[in-house]
């Protein structure tokens, strides 16, 4: 993910990637070599340096809130890679640390930047569709990621069900209040997530209600043929709309752009501009969601019910 930040960012002109930490040293070297950056073995060295005004977190999501916590204690800012921590705990106890120090913090849901899922925002909030009948959220990989990165990230919940609960919450401005979840069965090779009842499931469907009444339907899944795919539709009393955001067909040129555009809205937040983004809160309620439906899947993987408080 880091890698593609980089390409989100060649050639902006308003945030310039100046240095780099990556403790493995072959990848420091390429990326140093590829991109002609400062590139540091260890995080502390880069925070000290006068190379740099903010930090992009883009490190394994166990390690997140240590990124956090090591830049916020220097006064460097952090725009921090979803999800913000492996759990709410995780989310929260950076969420402390930033509100300690006052250091701008934001969290990377990059939908949030697309243009087409802002104009559909508005719609919304305008009653452009009319009442919303129901909210379907679609994310499904091309593949399942390497077995050391599952290990680390949480589950398919968390890795990435986090970004359709943000969308969700965002687009409807309401949060998610029951859920209901039930997992396809994991294959012979899915890792176990430690901690876990079942091994990482290589697809989940959850299906929950917001405080205001609008059902949401979130789909998510790890062999899409072709490469990755993500979905919004909304049905509604007046407007039935459906954005592909991405397709196999596209690549990663929509994402790519988002990610641009964050930069800059974040690079605006530091230099004392309102937070467009998310916020830590907002992770820590796309983690308590996450987390929520995780629990909701026994070995088994038989459906339930759970109201979050």
């Amino acid at each position: 993910m880091g890698r593609t930040h980089l390409r989100a960012l060649e050639g902006s002109d308003v945030v310039a990637v100046t240095a780099v930490a990556e403790p493995d040293e072959q990848g420091r070297a390429a990326v140093a070599d590829r991109y002609g950056l400062a590139a540091f073995a260890a995080l502390e060295v880069m925070l000290e340096s006068d190379a740099i005004d903010g930090i992009l977190v883009a490190t394994p999501t166990d390690s997140h809130v240590d990124v956090i916590a090591a830049a916020v204690a220097v006064g460097v800012p952090v725009l921090c890679e979803k999800p913000c921590g492996r759990d709410p705990l995780d989310a929260r106890r950076a969420l402390e640390l930033a509100s300690a120090t006052g250091v701008p913090v934001q969290v990377a849901y990059w939908r949030r930047y697309v243009p087409v899922l802002q104009e559909l925002r508005k719609q919304i909030a305008s009653g452009g569709v009319g009442n919303v009948l129901t909210l379907v959220c679609t994310q499904w990989d091309g593949e399942p990621p390497p077995p050391a990165f599952r290990l680390t990230s949480g589950g398919i919940f968390i890795d990435m069900g986090v970004h359709e609960f943000d969308q969700a919450r965002w687009l409807l401005d309401s949060d998610l209040a029951t859920l209901g979840a039930v997992g396809t069965a994991p294959t012979a090779t899915a890792p176990r997530v430690p901690g876990a009842l079942q091994p990482d499931l290589d697809g989940a469907q959850l299906v929950g209600q917001t405080t205001s009444g609008v059902p949401v339907a979130v789909s998510l899944g790890r062999y899409y043929q072709g490469g990755d795919m993500v979905r919004v539709e909304v049905f509604g009393t007046d407007e039935h709309v459906v954005h592909d955001v991405l397709t196999p067909d596209d690549g990663e040129a929509v994402q790519l752009l988002a990610l641009e555009r964050q930069a800059c809205a974040f690079a605006d937040y530091v230099a004392g501009g309102p937070c467009t983004g998310a916020t830590i809160d907002d992770a820590v309620a796309a983690l308590e969601i996450a987390s929520s439906a995780q629990a909701l899947l026994p070995p088994q993987g038989a459906p339930a019910e759970v109201t979050l408080a």
